[in-house]
Formats: structure tokens, sequence, C-alpha cells
């Protein structure tokens, strides 16, 4: 028999706010995080707004000299990790630390310190480069600095999936403690690229919303008028425990992982099929995992970028999955507070499904005035919503057609 999984911590970043207590409440009170681009001078771009993390500061997490040698979304991976690691309450120890993995990753990674180093060689020359440069932005440092810092010896990598990144690193490491390779992990996705490069790159794709002179409306997933995503930052991380390991040092036991589900479109390199056919296996594979029937599952937590295509095969994908029992369904799409965080996108949701099962709430889709032709589920538009969440599952798909499915559930 596999052995049980739970979440015993939750720690996010994202601009909501610094901390999983004012991410929770700022989606719950539907409030956006999305505004003016204050990064760069973007006044000559065509997308001028992003959800950026506000009031953090790397002082957090590390002395200004040290933090000065990694890239910002090490700084929000350590500092989400430590909040994990503090509400679930274990110790790494001598005896446990062989036992306790670290599974962070990020879709990206350094980029924005990448720019900067690059440009430096350019401007200054080969030996004003960094020495730091590499390690400081490199996508498994997250991984290593925690490791580092925490004394866990266990398995130790990191996941590079595109936008499915966070949801793969909790799988992945969901799947470690099943088979036994570790008894505890710290895991999830990071991600800090509003940077002028990203965003002329999605810009000139077309996948980003224009609508700049109204930030805080600009991502409405399964509206009508909704013109692309707006790229946001942060990170989210969990502690996830064996059952019965959590259960002999006292945990407060969040909820439990039942199920993991991965599949491939093979379709295309950013777009799924018209049919759904990836995102719906994805769902259905995890169900599976949980030994669940779909008429089992209470919310949804989208992937709901606010993109035209992505929205609309989504649905089309729970509808397959879901039949009859897709209309009893509660889905929401937390983007539309927090914008889009790429590879921490699955670590930040997996957080907030959790916390919608332990709390009976599940977080509104913010924008959604006028549901666009066939969107005819309840999407939880403009409040959050009262009802139990003994099941929920949240959707992560990524670029080459990655996708992933975490089926989380009140403990029995």
């Amino acid at each position: 028999m596999a052995r049980r999984v739970v979440v015993t911590g939750v720690g996010l970043v994202s601009p909501l706010g610094v901390g999983t207590e004012a991410t929770w409440e700022g989606l719950v009170a539907g409030r956006s995080g999305i505004g003016p681009i204050t990064r760069f001078d973007a006044s000559n771009f065509s997308v001028r707004i992003a959800g950026e993390v506000k009031g953090f500061y790397p002082g957090l997490v590390m002395e200004p000299k040290e933090s000065r040698k990694y890239d910002t979304f090490i700084h929000y991976g350590l500092a989400a990790a430590d909040m994990a690691l503090e509400a679930s309450g274990l110790k790494i120890t001598a005896e446990n630390a062989p036992r306790v993995g670290v599974v962070i990753g990020s879709g990206i990674g350094g980029l924005p310190w990448i720019c900067d180093n690059y440009s430096t060689l350019v401007e200054k020359g080969p030996r004003r480069v960094s020495p730091f440069f590499i390690p400081g932005s490199i996508v498994n440092m997250t991984s290593g600095l925690v490791s580092i810092r925490t004394g866990a010896k266990g398995p130790n990598s990191a996941t590079c999936t595109a936008c499915s990144t966070g949801a793969h690193a909790i799988g992945d490491a969901y799947l470690y403690i099943q088979h036994g390779y570790c008894d505890a992990a710290i895991c999830g996705g990071t991600e800090s690229v509003v940077s002028p490069l990203t965003i002329a790159g999605f810009a000139n794709m077309k996948a980003l919303s224009t609508r700049n002179e109204q930030p805080e409306k600009a991502s409405r997933p399964w509206d009508r008028d909704r013109d692309g995503f707006v790229l946001g930052e942060g990170a989210g991380i969990l502690v996830l425990e064996e059952l019965e390991f959590a259960k002999r040092r006292g945990a407060n036991i969040i909820c439990e992982i039942l199920g993991f589900g991965m599949s491939g479109d093979a379709y295309h390199i950013t777009a799924p099929s018209e049919d759904g056919d990836g995102p719906a296996r994805v769902m259905a594979n995890a169900i599976q995992d949980a030994g669940l029937k779909p008429e089992d599952v209470d919310y949804i937590n989208a992937h709901g970028t606010s993109t035209p295509h992505g929205d609309r095969v989504e649905t089309i994908a729970v509808k397959k999955v879901f039949g009859e029992h897709a209309y009893k369904l509660a889905i929401s799409s937390t983007k539309s507070s927090t914008g889009h965080l790429l590879g921490a996108a699955g670590g930040l949701e997996t957080g907030v499904t959790a916390l919608a099962v332990a709390r009976n709430v599940v977080p509104p889709t913010l924008n959604l005035d006028n549901p666009d032709e066939g969107f005819d589920l309840d999407y939880t538009p403009h409040r959050s919503v009262q009802r139990e969440v003994k099941v929920a599952i949240s959707n992560s798909f990524g670029f080459g057609g990655t996708n992933a499915c975490l089926v989380l559930g009140k403990l029995r």
C-alpha cells in the first residue's frame, strides 16, 4: 500500500502580499495585485502592467551582501520556504535530515540577472561579470540553498516544466515520499521575470493583456473581453510529510494529497489542442491516481490564464471529464487576482487549494463580467464562496504541452 502524504505547511509570496495569510486574505477579499510596472521604465512597451511583489526586500532572507549574489527568484523561494517550514513546525535535525528532501523549480530562473550580467559584459568587459553569475541564476539554486540553510539531506532536485513547474515539483515530492525516498519534502515553485526582455517576448507573442489603463481589470478568465494573461511573480512552497511521520511529531495537518496526474499534449509549442485532450487526460489521471470518481471533486483551482484559447480549452476539458457533474463544481482562477506566476503558479495555486480545502472557502474569479459563449459553468465570479470542499484539484498547463494536476482533500 502506497504511503499517504499530507500538507503541513504553506508559504506564499505573491502580488497580493508577502506571506501566506496576506495572500489568502487578498484572494478571499477579491483584491487585485496587478498594477503598472515599476521594476523598469515600460513607457515605450505595448504592455505596461504586471503583478509585481510589493514590500519585499532581500533582507527578509539573508544579509544584504549575501543577497547580491542571487537573482530575485531565489530570494522569493527562500522566503516562501522559510514560511512553509515555520508553519509546519518541522525541525530538521541530524537524525531526520537524510529523510527530508527539497524539490523547488522555476520556469525561467534568473533571466533578469542574466540580462544584467550580459550588459556588464558588453559595457565593461569580461572581468566585470560577477563570479556569482552562474550560481546566482541557475534554476536549481533555490533547492540548493534551502538544503544548505536547513540541513535537509534527502533528495534535492529542481523541476523546470514552464508553467507546470510548481505543480510538477510538488507532484515529484509527493511521489518521492510515497515511494519511500524521503519522509518529508519542501517543494514548489518560484519565479521573478518582470523584466524588459520577458515583457517584450511575451508581448510580441500577443500573449499578454494590453489593458494598461485598467490593470486591475486586465486578468479576466472566461470573460468575453479577455485579451491575454498578465505576468506575475512570487513563490509558493509547501511542506509535505508522510502521514505517520507527521502524526508522530504532532503536526498540524492542513490536508492530504490524494493524487497526482501528468500528461503531454504532443500538439503545439504553446497551444493545447482544440478538443482539450491533454488537460482532460491529466485531470482524469490525477483523479484515478487518487482512487476517486469525478463526482467526488468539489472545487477546481483552474489554470485559467485569461487567454482566449486556453480558457476555452480548459472548459471543454472539464466538461469532458466531469460530464453533468461539471455544473455542480465550483471553479475559479486565482490568476485573476495575482496574474500568471509562470513556474511559480502551480506552487502558489496548490497552496491556495490546500487552504480552500482546510477552510471551506472558494476564492473568486475577478472581472468575470460577461462569460464568453459556452462558458456556462460556476466560475465563482467576483466574490468568494463559503462551501464545503472535501476534494479539490489544481490544474497547471505549460508551454511544450506539459500538464500537471494535483488532487487534495480533507484527511480521512
